[in-house]
């Protein structure tokens, strides 16, 4: 019997020695992030609320003078805001404790301009609490955005204010249990109320705040909170609010030459490849165009594509994605909000439903040590702590995933095992289609997270080149998916010579149209390219997903006469120069008057030939702060541009909130000129403003 186990020792020992041998681990490569840091990373997708004084007087920056009683909400409840918020797939929300205003949502001792002086539950509410208490009981992060400037407080710009700013912040961090994130916005310094001085105060923002004693005071209270603020010092703004990342994004960044301030913020959208501190993006935006709620904006909510496209323009290239809400004034998430919110969570859910790499064949060119520690299949095994690798000095490299049987894939998710640094600098991505390989994108960073969308393709197996990195690649995650086809109804565009377009974000989505009203039907004809409609015509359009049989409700567009040959005869003030804009087609262009003496404003336009016309459409500036919206107008209508009649008058009674498209009609008309009158513009500026004009004929 000893000798058999002596022989079975011999025979099994070499194999031992291979299989037991130790791979040195690979070394860390440049900047690496703080366990807050890989934490905040793993929340992803989390919500702003900006909800203040803001939200009662209509503005995006209050001045500091208004009054506490302006803070009454009629039905606010933070539970709702909690629940739409984790329903949404959200995983936290940073509030919007004081903002430039200095108005705080918490009875600070700091000042009396807060809460603690509003009707609104007798002086007695407290939102900070009430919100970080719903967050508790739903599971969410709760963090807190204060900002540095206070244009309220008369002490701004001495040493005394930054005592009082410094003792928010402790109130903040000690009182409404864990806070994940501190927000520090970077407009500083400025016009303000400043207790009746009414004045302009300048300060230093980079040394005047005490950066280095608030980094202390989180570091004390919370220390697993990350701190936000154009430079960091945890991370950082990515250098735009319109919500995306640049493809190239690198979570390293040359800190000590942008904190706490930089001008130059084009160069965080990208990072710096050679940074010195690990400082990853978070890419901030509003589902509206204002970041507070406003009446005239509920029409602007963004679409479901933007939202999708948003979400994997940043957690697709390496950003966390801070979505802003702005709670209306009753209190709640407005309707229209929530509907987006959950439009987009649907479509996430199904485009990464099923991953396809799980349990297939992957192989890798090179294996660091030839060892299963690092074996290509920790790529696939849906564990983000085990990683692919190669030996040292080797930075370049593939895995191949082999399927089973042909399999279509659009979607593919990248990750690197960032707790050892970002390396990869450059990668491609195949499909093995038949017997040939089709490159299908090239890219350069990975990160944390980086998601690849590109056209459905039926594949044997699939390819990751990496081409160049720092130092050997950690691959800890590749994932392929077969998102659905994302169905919504199509835009219809129209331009100024007649041609219509109907656009859908997937060029596998087919559309169907009708001219004469009637609901259109796959039977209908089909949408191939622009075409020309010269006449009024009512057009129906559906978008039909032929994978699934799903069919979107029909868009219905009234169609009339093109503008090719439209002209403007005169104005009553104001330069040709864009003038066209109001017969582009374009509601997003706007002309407006110049002359603030002249009233009423008045325009007249050559439709280029006789019409029998019976009404006219009026589109108001879609700007972010719009000027001149017509409240009040006439209309007057002529054969030779000489003589005059009056074809209707009124009033306009929400256009200022609701800037939709205005239409009138009236009795029928023969006219080839029109005369449209500014009679009323809302507020005291006189000028008139116009991004759309057009007429309805017979």
């Amino acid at each position: 019997m000893k000798s058999y186990f002596k022989f079975l020792l011999v025979l099994v020992l070499p194999f031992l020695s291979i299989s037991c041998s130790q791979v040195a681990i690979p070394e860390a490569v440049g900047p690496v992030p703080s366990e807050r840091q890989l934490a905040w990373q793993e929340l992803g997708y989390y919500a702003f609320i900006h909800y203040n004084m803001n939200t009662f007087t209509n503005m995006e920056w209050g001045t500091g003078g208004e009054r506490p009683e302006q803070f009454n909400p009629s039905e606010m409840d933070v539970r709702q805001w909690a629940k739409v918020i984790k329903n949404a797939g959200m995983k936290g929300v940073i509030i919007t404790a004081k903002h430039h205003d200095g108005f705080c949502l918490w009875p600070t001792k700091t000042t009396s301009h807060s809460v603690k002086n509003s009707p609104w539950k007798n002086g007695n509410g407290d939102v900070l609490k009430e919100l970080s208490e719903a967050c508790k009981e739903l599971g969410l992060k709760f963090g807190v955005y204060l900002s540095p400037w206070d244009r309220n407080a008369a002490n701004y710009g001495t040493p005394e204010y930054v005592a009082d700013f410094h003792e928010q912040l402790r109130e903040l961090l000690t009182n409404y249990g864990e806070v994940f994130e501190v927000w520090f916005d970077g407009a500083n310094g400025g016009s303000g109320y400043y207790g009746g001085a009414n004045e302009t105060r300048k300060i230093d923002s980079k040394s005047y705040y005490e950066w280095d004693t608030v980094t202390e005071i989180v570091r004390q209270l919370q220390p697993n909170a990350v701190i936000f603020s154009d430079g960091g010092p945890d991370i950082r703004w990515v250098g735009t609010e319109e919500g995306f990342a640049n493809e190239t994004n690198w979570s390293s960044m040359r800190r000590d030459e942008i904190y706490p301030g930089w001008p130059r913020y084009v160069e965080l959208r990208s990072g710096h490849e050679d940074g010195t501190h690990w400082l990853p993006a978070e890419v901030n935006t509003s589902i509206r165009p204002g970041w507070y709620y406003h009446p005239g904006e509920d029409h602007q909510v963004k679409s479901l594509t933007r939202l999708v496209d948003t979400y994997y323009e940043s957690v697709g290239r390496n950003g966390n994605f801070l979505l802003n809400l702005p709670v209306d004034s009753r209190g709640l998430v407005h309707e229209t909000d929530a509907r987006q919110l959950m439009l987009l969570k649907e479509q996430i859910d199904a485009d990464f439903a099923q991953e396809l790499a799980i349990g297939v064949k992957t192989s890798a060119t090179n294996v660091r040590g030839n060892n299963d520690t690092y074996a290509a299949k920790n790529a696939t095994d849906g564990n983000n702590t085990s990683y692919w690798t190669t030996d040292d000095g080797v930075t370049s490299g593939s895995l191949t995933i082999d399927f089973y049987e042909p399999t279509e894939i659009n979607r593919m998710v990248l990750q690197e095992h960032i707790p050892l640094g970002q390396r990869v600098k450059e990668f491609s991505i195949a499909a093995k289609i038949g017997e040939e390989w089709i490159q299908i994108d090239t890219q350069t960073t990975i990160g944390y997270k980086r998601i690849l969308r590109f056209n459905t393709v039926k594949a044997t197996a699939f390819r990751l080149d990496i081409a160049d990195a720092k130092a050997s690649p950690l691959i800890s995650n590749l994932a392929l998916y077969r998102a659905p086809n994302l169905l919504v109804p199509p835009t219809i565009q129209r331009n100024r010579e007649g041609m219509v377009s109907l656009l859908v974000p997937e060029a596998t989505v087919s559309v169907y149209y009708t001219l004469d009203g009637s609901e259109p039907t796959k039977e209908s004809q089909k949408y191939e390219r622009p075409f020309m409609v010269a006449t009024p015509r009512m057009l129906k359009v559906i978008a039909f997903d032929t994978e699934t049989g799903m069919v979107t409700a029909s868009v219905s567009k009234h169609i009339d006469i093109p503008k090719a040959v439209w002209k403007v005869v005169s104005v009553s003030s104001g330069t040709p120069e864009n003038i066209q804009n109001i017969m582009d087609e374009n509601p997003e262009t706007v002309w407006a008057t110049d002359n603030m003496t002249v009233s009423p404003q008045e325009i007249v336009i050559d439709l280029g030939a006789s019409y029998s016309v019976n009404g006219f459409t009026y589109v108001p500036s879609q700007e972010r702060y719009p000027f001149g919206i017509m409240t009040e107008y006439a209309v007057y209508l002529s054969r030779d541009g000489q003589k005059w009649n009056l074809a209707a008058a009124g009033e306009f009674s929400n256009v200022v909130n609701s800037r939709l498209k205005q239409e009138v009609r009236f009795t029928l008309k023969k006219a080839r000129y029109m005369k449209l009158k500014a009679i009323k513009t809302d507020g005291e500026d006189p000028r008139a403003s116009f991004a759309e004009i057009g007429v309805l004929t017979e």
